[in-house]
């Protein structure tokens, strides 16, 4: 399992971007997070035509299959929406990780018999200005 945020584990933090000029302002190999929507297609492709691994945040099925598709490297979404999200990661077999959001350690054990790749602390997601 994938922990994002976690106080005793190091990991990656996230960053959480509205603009092209805010994706220069993250440290070198960061991973970016902005939510999937319309308006953010244009980072979501900048993203990917300059090497930049990214992460989305979705609110349903389609929107998860839309971020494998585009090439998100990690899918955020809430936590009740986890079990079928990892259901249709590994029947689409996508390369996306699927992260449930928590608010509690004492969800971890819910989300790890349910098989969910991993969870995000919401002090794993940076927020950077442009």
């Amino acid at each position: 399992m994938l922990f994002f945020g976690h106080k005793f584990i190091e990991n990656e933090s996230l960053y959480n971007i509205s603009s092209v000029d805010a994706i220069t302002h993250t440290p070198p190999n960061a991973t970016i997070y902005m939510k999937f929507k319309e308006e953010n297609l244009d980072l979501v492709n900048y993203a990917k035509e300059n090497g930049v691994t990214f992460a989305l945040g979705v609110n349903n099925i389609t929107e998860l299959l839309y971020a494998a598709a585009l090439g998100a490297k990690y899918i955020v979404l809430a936590k009740e929406l986890s079990k079928t999200a990892q259901k249709v990661a590994e029947s689409y077999l996508l390369d996306a990780k699927v992260i449930a959001k928590i608010e509690d350690e004492d969800e971890i054990e819910e989300l790890a018999i349910l098989g969910i790749d991993g969870v995000l602390f919401p002090s794993a997601i940076i927020k950077i200005n442009s």
